[in-house]
């Protein structure tokens, strides 16, 4: 069994040499997976790009318009951080609609991953923290208006908290946010999830790995949930440019392992999404990032086995 990949080219537009986001790591992630077979036989699925339609079920529909004819306010483009160009608000949408075609692949499949999205700090009214579109709010809103889906688990571990994701689900009873994060980070202002967890600068490995397993059983016997998109942001990693954690390389892996092996014994699908990952080492960047989709494919072949043995 393949596990399936979403990628778009256009994930990966073109940036100032000195800007803080590292674009090209879309393009590394794809390559590296590329050479390391994750994809088996086959190919990326390829996403078409979310449509008006389906961006304005998260989002305030005059920011939509903004985005999608390149007029932006030159005030809330300095918030998202980057030149609100149409390339920059096709990768928006391709990222989304990556998205959002992971998570009907993961209702079809059982996992799924895209190799862009997380943008958790796009909030209802417009986007931040190099967030244009908060893609996970987008494909939750489309499968639910789709009848694919009625209740979803968001689970984010991205060193960020999840301001943005909890801004468009506040007070919606079918759609829980859980954030476990750096306490100190960005945003200085957050909006509360349903459930946040923020940790002390420095936090390692042990301490991060006996929170979530404390927690995680907990929140999928709380709801009868169709499905968990998981934020895998690699930034807790203590190399990371923005991150205020310590985790190892190999503490990353385990909590990946951990959440989609816990998610996928409770017989729940998994979309899995890139999340944040920041330095200026793009291929120890993609590598990093690549830890979801190995981990991924290896749940979704183990479980393969143990059916047919």
């Amino acid at each position: 069994m393949t596990l399936p990949i979403v990628h778009h080219p256009a994930y990966c537009a073109d940036l100032p040499a000195n800007h803080r986001f590292p674009m090209d790591k879309f393009r590394a992630v794809a390559e590296l997976i590329r050479r390391e077979g994750l994809l088996g036989d086959s190919a990326f699925f390829r996403p078409r790009p979310a449509p008006f339609e389906w961006v304005a079920l998260a989002h305030e529909p005059a920011y939509v318009d903004q985005v999608f004819n390149a007029r932006v306010p030159d005030k809330i483009a300095r918030e998202i951080g980057f030149p609100m160009r149409e390339d920059i608000a096709l990768r928006a949408r391709c990222a989304t609609g990556g998205t959002v075609l992971t998570g009907y692949l993961a209702l079809e499949h059982g996992i799924a991953c895209n190799t862009a999205g997380g943008s958790h700090h796009a909030r209802r009214a417009h986007g931040a923290g190099f967030c244009v579109f908060n893609d996970v709010a987008v494909a939750i809103k489309v499968l639910q208006a789709d009848g694919a889906i009625r209740r979803a688990l968001v689970i984010d571990l991205d060193v960020h908290q999840g301001d943005g994701t909890a801004d468009v689900f506040q007070g919606d009873p079918n759609v829980f946010t859980f954030s476990l994060h750096s306490e100190k980070n960005y945003p200085v202002r957050k909006v509360p999830s349903h459930l946040d967890i923020g940790l002390a600068d420095g936090t390692g490995d042990e301490v991060y790995l006996a929170i979530l397993e404390e927690v995680l059983p907990d929140l999928l016997r709380q709801g009868s949930w169709d499905i968990v998109f998981f934020n895998a942001g690699v930034d807790p990693y203590s190399g990371d440019r923005l991150g205020r954690l310590a985790l190892s390389r190999e503490g990353l892996w385990r909590r990946d392992r951990y959440v989609i092996e816990t998610v996928r014994q409770a017989g729940v699908p998994l979309a899995g999404v890139l999340g944040g990952g920041y330095s200026t080492d793009i291929d120890e960047l993609a590598d990093r990032h690549v830890t979801l989709h190995r981990t991924a494919r290896a749940v979704l072949m183990g479980a393969a086995l143990s059916a047919a043995g």
